[in-house]
Parts: structure tokens; sequence; C-alpha cells
């Protein structure tokens, strides 16, 4: 079978894709299985999302190379579910969070937009933080322009700033937030200690560090999100440019008739009840791969091999 029929398969939900195997494999989502997560207590998201960062141009710069396909890409996702979209002013830069507006605006009810600040791009493929509080100011104003918003739901600290202290920055969003810019607080890429002390600044409410099954660097982060009721949104949940090169996974993929992708997807929602992946893409196709995740259902003896497995990579 090919992938293509195999998607269509999937997603119909109706069809047997192998053996008695399929209908378990693919089960619907029940009201009890941690599927949402509630952000700062009061946003309530489904715990997969998407990652826009791969609708703009190569080396995230500039406008797509077909904008009406990066268009349909972010109606489908929230059509598919997907009720947590992630983005950043760097994006582009700022061609990302200009593209969810044209596409999705006026937004649906219940959509929760993340962007971020604090990462300047000099050119493609580079990356320099920025956290003075002059600048992270002129980022919220902007980015709510850009994205047709009166309140940003929930607004990231791009990169902690080794040149600026962390509480000036901090400083910053927590003034906007007074004001009503924006709504809750996150951080990208910090480990335990410094979300601890950023909380005693303001509520942090999100963490995303990039994590997959085959890179878990950030596992004492996890587990102090987890302790916290923090959500976790994991960035290259597959990998990303690097993708995920595991032989004894492939195969175990394989087994299921699914894709090490999807694989590694429904491993994140398994790991953690916090866990918010937020795969991107500029596919269709890969969308539609990518969305299936969620339904994928394992016993937990199979879990157990698939956990022995990545522990080794």
């Amino acid at each position: 079978m090919s992938r293509r029929l195999f998607l269509r398969a999937t997603l119909a939900g109706g069809a047997s894709l192998l053996a008695g195997r399929a209908a378990t494999l693919f089960a619907a989502a029940s009201a009890n299985d941690n599927s949402s997560f509630s952000i700062g207590g009061d946003l309530t998201v489904n715990r997969l999302g998407f990652g826009a960062m791969r609708l703009t141009g190569e080396g995230i710069w500039g406008w797509p190379p077909d904008r009406e396909n990066a268009l349909k890409v972010l109606r489908r996702a929230v059509e598919l579910g997907a009720n947590l979209i992630d983005t950043a002013d760097a994006y582009g830069p700022e061609t990302d969070e200009l593209l969810i507006a044209e596409g999705l605006y006026p937004y649906p009810k219940g959509l929760v937009i993340a962007t971020k600040g604090g990462n300047t791009r000099p050119g493609p493929t580079q990356w320099v933080p920025d956290g003075r509080p002059e600048y992270l100011r002129q980022c919220i104003d902007k980015s709510l322009k850009r994205l047709k918003l009166e309140r940003i739901d929930l607004y990231q600290l791009h990169r902690v700033d080794p040149k600026v202290p962390m509480e000036d920055s901090l400083g910053a969003l927590k003034e906007a937030q007074s004001a009503g810019k924006i709504r809750h607080i996150g951080l990208s890429e910090v480990s335990p200690e410094q979300v601890e002390s950023a909380r005693k600044i303001v509520p942090i409410v999100t963490v995303q560090n990039r994590y997959n099954i085959t890179d878990r660097k950030w596992d004492n982060t996890l587990a102090y999100c987890e302790k916290e009721q923090i959500g976790f949104m994991p960035w290259a949940p597959v990998g990303g440019t690097r993708g995920m090169t595991s032989a004894a996974l492939a195969k175990v993929a394989k087994d299921h008739g699914i894709t090490i992708y999807q694989l590694g997807l429904a491993w994140l929602l398994h790991r953690s009840p916090v866990m918010l992946p937020i795969p991107g893409t500029s596919s269709l196709a890969h969308l539609d791969e990518n969305m299936a995740a969620r339904k994928i259902q394992l016993t937990a003896e199979e879990w157990k091999t698939i956990d022995a497995l990545a522990s080794q990579t």
C-alpha cells in the first residue's frame, strides 16, 4: 500500500489497514485520554498543535514559493483539530505571522495563536538573540498588528539573551501583560533553573525546548514542567532538519504500519500529559499524516518496548 493510500485509509477511520490491527491502532480518541491541556488554567487546547515555521521560504526566510499552498496548510491544520498554532516574529521574518492572519482571520473561536519575540534575523539561517526591553516592546506591538489581534494569548521569549539580564527581558513582557497586550507568558530553550528564576518575576505557563524521541537533552526541563503543570512544547518533534534516524524505531513503526514520524509524535503524546507537540510542515500530505498520529493507540507492553528503544538512541 502506498503512503498516500495509507493516509487516506487512516484518516477515513473506517478502513482496515492491517488484518486485525488497524482498527485498534488508530482508535478514535476517547473523552478521558488526556487529549487536551489547559494552558495557564484557562486556555484549553488539543495537545497536538501545529508549528507554522516551515510555511516560510527556504532558510525560514521570506515568503513561501507557493503562498496559496501555505494558506491551504494553515486552514487544513485547523480543520483537522489543531487549535494551538505556534509562530514567531523571526519566522520570515514577519511573513509567518502575516500568513496566519491572511489565512485564518477572522479567527475561529478557541484558536490559540502562540508567538515569540527576542530573536533577530540578520539573514537566512541566522539567529541572533535580542532581549532588550525596548526591543521586546516593539516586537509585541508589531506582532499584535501583523496578527490582527488585540491581545496575544501566549507570548514566548524566543531566547534568553546572554547580554541582557533575564529579569529585564521578562519585565518588558510583564508590563505588556499588565497592559492587556498579552495573556500568558512562555519561555524557550531553558533549563529548570531558568524557569524557576523566571517564575519569581512573572507566571510562566509554557516552555518550548527542542525535544523528540531521539533527542531528549531536555528531559530535566520536561520533568520540572510535569511537576509544576507547565505546558511543554517540543520543537523539532520529529527531528527537524536532522530527521530521526533509528533503525530499531523505524522497524517498530513499519511493523505497526505507520511511519517513524507518526510513531515519534504518538510517543511524545504518550510520554507526558503536559506535552504539546507542534509539528510543522508545508505539505498537505505530511500534515494529514502528522495529525493522524494523535489517534495511534498501542498497548502498555508495546509502549514499554518503544520506551526501551528510545532510551538507547
